[in-house]
């Protein structure tokens, strides 16, 4: 043999082991599904609630007019802080001070008229006196001439004087005591007059006070739509009247959210939650839930939604929940728009997998295919769907197996694992399309190296 054929055969001969060993490879790799991994990991996981809504204050007052009238002063304007009773603007009040006026003066002619009618009483009262007095003198005269007068000691005509003398006093006498009951009937005149008059003095007085807008509060003006001159009026039935400005009491203040309808059963009362206003930008304030509606609001309308029709059923809902912050900034402004996380859940040192590693699998599913078997037909629809299990894939030498589990609190990205799964746990966690067809005990290769965007992106669709 030439001495240039035996290199050529021993590399022929590599080439061949070269080709062996590669199919064999090749076919070893057949079935092997490229997946990522993530460690299940024992940590603190918070279930949140993401809402946004405005900032108001728990306590504020509309001023309405109470009066219809022209606005002749404005003693505020808008942010300025008021003290309760203070004096904030006032409506045309002409007629009602000269109402009030007259009234007062009514009030003072009845109480001299009632001084005149107590002093005719007490006149009256000493003429009855006097007259009495004199009664008791002239039925004793006359007493004492109808003793002589029985002993033919007086004439006739003495007796008789005497006698019209005591007739006269008690006439006299009785003629007093009716102008003490006249007195005293016109003292008790006067004294309901003076009453009447001061009820027409509170009447009068009370509509003169209409006209003057006074804070019911200790706060800030907040609103005030109207300007001297503006033309103010009185709200009937149902019909509102005027509104003049509006006082808040910025000491507590709350964040009215709107709550989607699929979160509203997980927010309850006395729950922490973590605020941003969006003109104090990324700065947090912590807040407390003290308020859930129970009433439904059509997102297009900020309506309650109708529970007599049907006709709000296809419509986004949601609900509204009220948090009070426990430092707000002094300078807050009612209508300030906010963003909160509530807290509904936490759980501490619990064993956590990302969301997108869980997955759902049915019974049939999981089973292994048996050799020789033949694929029955699909059975005839019942109307039941088949029960689905929920778990993640674990790896376990070299193999992706399924193992069913019990989740617990569901965070941002990461969910509680309650029973399954223990902390260091290798869990398959993408990519999407593996996680939806792979098949129990599958052969897998980690390739940690895939982008997580697209794996993310690709389970959230």
């Amino acid at each position: 043999m030439k001495r240039w054929k035996k290199p050529l055969l021993a590399l022929g001969a590599l080439l061949a082991v070269a080709i062996l060993v590669g199919v064999s490879v090749l076919r070893s790799q057949e079935g092997v599904v490229k997946v990522q991994t993530a460690a299940a990991v024992s940590r603190t996981i918070r279930a949140i609630v993401n809402a946004s809504g405005q900032i108001q204050p728990k306590t504020y007052a509309d001023i309405d007019a109470n009066s219809i009238g022209q606005v002749t002063q404005l003693l505020v304007k808008e942010g300025d802080r008021v003290r309760k009773g203070q004096l904030l603007a006032v409506v045309q009040n002409v007629q009602q001070a000269a109402d009030v006026q007259a009234f007062q003066a009514a009030v003072r002619t009845a109480v001299a008229q009632y001084a005149a009618a107590k002093a005719t009483l007490a006149t009256s009262k000493a003429d009855l006196a006097n007259t009495q007095a004199q009664l008791n003198q002239a039925r004793a005269n006359w007493r004492r001439a109808e003793s002589l007068y029985g002993d033919q000691l007086i004439s006739k005509q003495e007796y008789q004087t005497d006698q019209t003398a005591f007739d006269t006093a008690r006439a006299e006498r009785d003629l007093s005591a009716a102008k003490v009951r006249q007195s005293a009937a016109d003292l008790l005149s006067s004294g309901a007059a003076i009453a009447q008059a001061k009820a027409n003095l509170a009447r009068v007085k009370n509509v003169f006070e209409l006209t003057q807008l006074r804070s019911p509060l200790d706060g800030l003006v907040t609103y005030l739509p109207v300007h001297v001159g503006d033309t103010v009026v009185v709200g009937i039935q149902n019909q509102p009247g005027s509104e003049v400005m509006r006082v808040a009491n910025m000491k507590i203040v709350q964040a009215d959210l709107q709550v989607d309808e699929t979160d509203i059963n997980t927010v309850r009362i006395g729950q922490k939650a973590t605020l941003t206003i969006d003109a104090y930008g990324n700065h947090i304030f912590h807040a407390t839930v003290t308020e859930v509606g129970d009433t439904a609001i059509l997102r297009s309308t900020g309506q309650a939604a109708s529970v007599n029709t049907g006709t709000n059923t296809d419509q986004a809902k949601d609900f509204k929940v009220v948090l009070t912050l426990a430092h707000p900034p002094a300078d807050v402004r009612p209508g300030l728009s906010c963003t909160a996380n509530i807290v509904t859940a936490t759980a501490t040192q619990a064993i956590t997998v990302p969301l997108q590693a869980i997955v759902e699998r049915t019974q049939a599913q999981l089973d292994p295919p048996r050799a020789g078997a033949v694929q029955a037909a699909p059975p005839a629809a019942s109307g039941r769907k088949p029960q689905l299990i929920q778990g993640v894939f674990v790896l376990r030498a070299g193999r992706a197996v399924f193992v069913p589990v019990t989740t617990g609190v569901t965070g941002v990205d990461n969910i509680q694992v309650t029973k399954g799964v223990r902390a260091g746990d290798a869990v398959v966690i993408g990519p999407y399309q593996a996680l939806r067809t792979m098949p129990n005990h599958s052969p897998v290769r980690i390739d940690n190296s895939l982008s997580t965007a697209t794996t993310s992106s690709s389970s959230s669709s």
